[in-house]
């Protein structure tokens, strides 16, 4: 068969701190509240993502991966993963302070849960009035001096608070310590695993008077306690080529604002391309004659074996373009 452009269905997360801003950027209707999170390409058992068009609709991703193997993928990625796919993207709303959390790296993962870590990126795409997150230490601190802050309320003192804006970019290797505060929208990519230390949550209660579960010890070895001068990427923006936001073993994420029609040329690439359509519209067409439109909101993914696309905007489209 002839591969081609995919679409996934949504994957809605209601949790008690979600806003209600993915519904209305995605166009989802009726639109609910609460919406935490959106899961738009997912390999994670339990929530793997399902197919939305063309001839392999109502799919798994998996099982896709499992017939199509490198085609879809690449060489290196199946190699490497299995019928794995080796990232996940979502969108997230914060309308309260999400806890403050780390990631195990690969070597602390694979001893303690036999998974992958996560290393991850954020994009802002919208932040209210006053919102921030922490990405990162401001001043040095030893792990039991870490433990100390847990038990006396005084961890987040110690951590560098980013206000923020639309187009702000955070990379958050494994071992950063991070927190997403109210208010703010982001897109998410990040390996596939979903392993996560909680290490403080403001000491907030549940419903029935129960604070929620903190891994101070497992999160010791895992947190990266050195200070860093830059915790924020910077780029200079270009209009109608792709300027490069991240690039890391993990994966390449570019920005694309296009005013224009444009070739991208994916000949030396070992790897699937996904598109983020952050905001605008466009019509794309790959080098097989497929073609696919894509609005706001929508996440597709490019086959491993597409060398080459065109992307039309219609008037303009902002997308975020990832592979591995």
């Amino acid at each position: 068969m002839n591969l081609y452009p995919l679409k996934f269905k949504s994957i809605l997360k209601s949790i008690i701190w979600g806003g209600d801003e993915i519904c209305k950027f995605k166009g989802i209707t009726p639109e609910q509240d609460g919406i935490g999170e959106s899961w738009e390409i997912s390999s994670v058992e339990g929530n793997v993502s399902v197919v939305a068009n063309g001839e392999l609709e109502n799919k798994s991703l998996d099982e896709v991966i499992a017939t199509y193997k490198e085609q879809l993928v690449g060489k290196q990625n199946f190699a490497t993963f299995g019928t794995t796919f080796p990232l996940l993207i979502k969108f997230i709303d914060a309308r309260d302070n999400l806890s403050i959390q780390v990631h195990p790296d690969d070597a602390l993962a694979k001893v303690r849960h036999n998974s992958f870590g996560k290393t991850e990126m954020w994009y802002v795409i919208n932040a209210a009035p006053g919102a921030f997150l922490y990405s990162g230490f401001a001043k040095e601190m030893t792990p039991d001096q870490y433990v100390q802050s847990i038990e006396d309320n005084t961890f987040v003192d110690a951590l560098e608070k980013h206000d923020v804006k639309a187009g702000d970019v955070f990379f958050l290797p494994a071992g950063r310590v991070h927190a997403i505060g109210a208010g703010t929208f982001i897109a998410e990519i990040q390996q596939t695993s979903n392993i996560t230390y909680r290490i403080y949550d403001y000491n907030r209660k549940d419903a029935n008077g129960n604070g929620r579960e903190l891994h101070t010890e497992l999160a010791k070895d895992a947190i990266d306690f050195k200070v860093y001068d830059n915790y924020q990427n910077s780029y200079a923006r270009k209009e109608n080529e792709a300027v490069e936001l991240e690039s890391c073993k993990y994966f390449t994420t570019n920005l694309l604002e296009l005013t224009q029609s444009v070739d991208r040329d994916y000949s030396k690439i070992d790897s699937f391309i996904a598109y983020i359509c952050m905001g605008g519209a466009c019509t794309i067409k790959d080098n097989k004659g497929n073609e696919l439109s894509v609005k706001q909101g929508e996440t597709i993914l490019i086959p491993a074996d597409t060398t080459s696309m065109n992307i039309k905007p219609e008037g303009n489209v902002l997308l975020l373009e990832t592979y591995v």
